[in-house]
C-alpha cells in the first residue's frame, strides 16, 4: 500500500466492463483500508452517458482517446462514429471527470493542420485548460490493416506541439 496511489482500469476497452469496474471501484472506495486510492479509467469513450452515469460515483478521473474529430476520417481509422465519444468528452468534461484528451496522431490520416486546429477549438470551447497528451502512432501491434501506416517522426512530433501551443491549448504532456 505505501507503493500505490491508485487504480486504473485500461486493456480492451474498460466500460465494456461497466458492471465490473463499479463494482470494483465501489469496494475499493467503501474499504477503510483502500479508500485513498484514486480510481481511473483509461477509455476510448465509445460508450453511453449511462455507462458515464453510473460510474461517475466511484470514479476519480477518465483518460480518454480522441482518435480524430471528423466523423468520417474516425469511420476510416476505427471502423466506427466518433458521436459517443465526442459526447463523452463533454459528459465527463462537465463532471470534472475528464483527466485528459489523448489524441493519437497517424501521418496523414488524421495529423493534417485543418484536423487539429478543428480538435483544439473543439476541446478548448469544452474546457480552456483541457489537458491534452499527443500519442504518436507506432505500427507495434496494430491491426493488419494499420501495419503500414507510417510512424510519427520526431519532426512531427515537433509540429503537432507547436500548432496545439498556437491554438490556446495550454496543458500539452
Amino acid at each position: 500500500m505505501p507503493y500505490i496511489s491508485g487504480i486504473t482500469i485500461s486493456g480492451g476497452e474498460a466500460t465494456l466492463q461497466h458492471e465490473f469496474v463499479f463494482a470494483l471501484f465501489s469496494a475499493i472506495k467503501f474499504d477503510p483500508t483502500l479508500k485513498n486510492l484514486t480510481t481511473f479509467i483509461d477509455s476510448n469513450g465509445n460508450t453511453d452517458e449511462e455507462v458515464w452515469r453510473l460510474l461517475s460515483p466511484v470514479t476519480d478521473g477518465v483518460m480518454l482517446d480522441l482518435k480524430v474529430l471528423d466523423e468520417s476520417k474516425h469511420r476510416e481509422l476505427t471502423g466506427s462514429s466518433n458521436e459517443k465519444v465526442l459526447a463523452s468528452i463533454k459528459y465527463l468534461a462537465q463532471q470534472n471527470l475528464l483527466f485528459e484528451v489523448r489524441l493519437l496522431l497517424v501521418p496523414s490520416h488524421n495529423d493534417s493542420d485543418q484536423d487539429l486546429k478543428a480538435t483544439a477549438k473543439f476541446l478548448l470551447e469544452i474546457d480552456p485548460h483541457m489537458r491534452v497528451k499527443i500519442n504518436s502512432f507506432m505500427t507495434h501491434g496494430v491491426r493488419a490493416a494499420a501495419r503500414e501506416w507510417p510512424a510519427v517522426t520526431p519532426e512531427e512530433l515537433a509540429r503537432y506541439r507547436g500548432l496545439l501551443l498556437e491554438q490556446g491549448v495550454e496543458e500539452l504532456v
